[in-house]
């Protein structure tokens, strides 16, 4: 769930570069970065860049040319990917140390499960865990498909191409959101503006920055204020059940990463797979029929794995991954998108295909201890919102070329900038 930790390395080293370089050499080095670093972030339409498929077959893990010293590696392959993300011993997820480290100050250093080691992670993780199992999420389902259904009575009403990013894909999770944590409605665009500016490097490394930390101020005046009178969301719940465990800070963190991992990401789900479905509109037939979508839902999550990379790994001692030597304090990047389309799932990884049976292996949601927790809950909402969108507009299709769609360039999560489409 938390994908932006990755945006603060990168920031991290803006911020040094700025230090150390003056502006002239920091935009060339932005440059070189942009070039040479960021491209595990690139696609080519809905796939990865030629380069990271090759760099997967030749050698799936390789070093990753990153500025100031640092000894960064991507890991590619499907069976790497997961030994990384599975081990409980070799690597640190806390962002912090690293941070102090190299003079980042304490109050911008990231919070949250997905910065936290064990046994931190683990006793955080045993407190929120128990709100999102499917018996405590189906309370959100009546919610989730009443939220779908005025989007789409919204649409109807609209003359001429809608924009299904801005009128569909990002308000059902934004709502959704905002009432599982209890968010007011009111503050509903705020909190959309930000979760989708902390993922985006197109404007510069500062600007993921800037909005992690509205963000964070925002959300901990709402644990304030929710500490004086519980509401009836998570932060509520978890004030409720473990209050005098948690500080403001602990709790605030755990707000931002359900707002990191279940905003954007289901939002970039909700558009690129409507995407799919209009040009291959063949794969839609099973759901005008009123079939499930469980299973067209997992092949669009491996297939699309909209998080491109999980969140940087430390390693806190020598060892090897894939016979290539890692040294401790080495960052070790994982590329998620890569290891869903490797081979050794089944043939034909680059296609989509409701009835492959790998689906469920693929890694979209991460894997191990820092694995989505809110994994349910963005599998519902695609499981209510594409069927609903397919059966009351089943003649919908892009208004423009596909080929002509703005995507985001380098996005920790990968999306669209706009999706206008006709209706009927």
């Amino acid at each position: 769930m938390q994908m932006a930790s990755a945006v603060r390395l990168l920031g991290w080293a803006a911020r040094r570069l700025v230090g150390k370089a003056g502006s002239m050499s920091f935009a060339g080095t932005m440059s070189m970065l942009s070039d040479n670093s960021l491209f595990p972030l690139f696609r080519n339409g809905l796939d990865p860049v030629a380069k990271v498929g090759e760099l997967r077959e030749q050698s799936p893990v390789s070093r990753l040319p990153v500025p100031l010293g640092i000894r960064a590696w991507l890991v590619t392959g499907y069976e790497p990917v997961r030994a990384v993300l599975g081990s409980t011993d070799g690597f640190s997820n806390d962002f912090g140390k690293f941070a102090a480290r190299v003079g980042l100050a304490a109050g911008q250093q990231p919070g949250g499960l997905g910065m936290a080691d064990p046994p931190m992670h683990t006793r955080l993780r045993r407190m929120i865990m128990p709100e999102f199992t499917m018996h405590k999420l189906a309370r959100l389902q009546p919610r989730i498909e009443a939220i779908v259904n005025d989007r789409l009575d919204a649409m109807a009403r609209t003359a001429g191409p809608v924009d299904l990013w801005q009128e569909f894909a990002l308000p059902v999770p934004a709502l959704t959101i905002c009432e599982l944590l209890g968010v007011p409605y009111a503050d509903r665009e705020f909190v959309q503006r930000v979760s989708t500016a902390r993922f985006d490097l197109g404007d510069g490394a500062f600007a993921p920055l800037d909005a992690i930390n509205e963000s964070r101020a925002y959300l901990r005046d709402l644990v304030a204020t929710q500490r004086r009178k519980p509401g009836d969301g998570l932060l509520g719940s978890l004030i409720r059940d473990h209050g005098d465990e948690l500080d403001d800070q602990e709790l605030s963190g755990l707000a931002d990463g359900v707002l990191t991992g279940g905003l954007e990401t289901s939002a970039s789900m909700l558009a690129l797979g409507a995407l799919v479905l209009m040009t291959q509109p063949g794969l839609a037939d099973p759901l005008r029929a009123g079939e499930p979508a469980d299973a067209l839902v997992e092949e669009l999550l491996r297939y699309l794995t909209v998080v491109q990379v999980a969140f940087p790994r430390f390693a806190i001692r020598d060892m090897e991954i894939a016979g290539v030597p890692i040294k401790a304090g080495d960052v070790v990047m994982c590329s998620l998108i890569a290891a869903d389309r490797d081979a050794v799932l089944g043939p034909g990884m680059d296609e989509i295909n409701a009835d492959r049976r790998t689906a469920k292996s693929h890694l979209a949601f991460g894997h191990g201890l820092h694995r989505c927790v809110g994994a349910e809950l963005a599998r519902m909402e695609l499981r209510i919102a594409y069927p609903a969108l397919i059966r009351r507009f089943p003649a919908m299709r892009p208004a423009v070329d596909p080929a002509t769609l703005k995507m985001r360039r380098a996005s920790i999560v990968f999306g669209l900038e706009s999706l206008p489409v006709t209706l009927s």
